[in-house]
């Protein structure tokens, strides 16, 4: 059983916490990952920056071009973590997109996660058919797990297809639109919640994309086991930097 697996069977609503590598500052990154875990995440999606990242908003947009301007690449990503399973426990996922994977060597790639520590990836643009064909293999042999987005609109057939392919939990889009923080969800939303709970499937689901505040984290983790958090996290990473974690994690879950 991986970090990720042992994250998902404990008896609480667990909270991930997105954040693009190499932002604020180029040397931020480990940081970071330290400070989370101290005050309290139960999981961490380190963003890959990428050039033209279709699935996310304005905020993460803005990071991952600032990262990229400080200098961040997947082999400076690479050596930030040399070490990092010396200093932090919980499952460390790298999120980003395909092409700078394929750049890199998808196997050589595979390969480092594993030596790094990393549990799993989150590849938006790799097809479940191109994964279960071409990349399922390696990945099993590297110890990493693949996490799939499900949305409003995939359909029950999709979803059960993903569930089925699925070794650890499902992202869990709230919206068809972009990555960004939301004041609330709206009854469509929460339907869609309700729908995806009553399908009753063997992988736990995580909800991602608009929640921001402790109020969207409980209405988010009604129904799901956990949520995720990005652009509202980066939003606070710029405003006050790495000094301004511990109170935004507290602000989220108080209890």
């Amino acid at each position: 059983m991986n970090r990720i697996q042992q994250a998902l069977q404990q008896d609480k609503k667990l909270l991930s916490i997105y954040f693009t590598a190499g932002f604020p500052k180029l040397e931020d990154t480990v940081n970071i990952i330290k400070n989370l875990e101290e005050s309290g995440a139960d999981m961490i999606e380190i963003g890959l920056p990428f050039s033209d990242p279709l699935a996310d908003g304005p905020t993460i947009q803005e990071s991952s071009t600032d990262a990229l301007r400080n200098g961040m690449t997947t082999a400076k990503l690479f050596e930030q973590l040399e070490g990092i399973r010396q200093q932090v426990a919980i499952p460390l996922i790298i999120m980003g997109y395909f092409n700078p994977m394929m750049q890199y060597g998808m196997e050589e790639f595979c390969k480092r996660c594993n030596e790094l520590g990393i549990d799993g990836l989150i590849i938006p643009d790799l097809p479940l058919r191109e994964y279960e064909l071409e990349y399922k293999a390696l990945f099993d042999k590297y110890n990493l797990d693949m996490v799939f987005l499900i949305t409003p609109q995939t359909s029950e057939a999709r979803i059960r297809q993903i569930d089925a392919a699925s070794n650890s939990f499902i992202y869990m889009v709230s919206t068809a639109s972009t990555t960004g923080a939301q004041s609330g969800f709206s009854q469509q939303t929460t339907a869609y919640f309700d729908r995806i709970a009553a399908m009753e499937l063997k992988s736990e689901c995580i909800v991602g994309f608009g929640i921001s505040s402790a109020d969207t984290f409980k209405a988010a983790t009604r129904k799901a086991k956990g949520a995720i958090i990005g652009s509202a996290f980066i939003k606070m990473l710029r405003e006050k930097g790495i000094a301004g974690i511990a109170d935004f994690m507290k602000a989220i879950r108080p209890d």
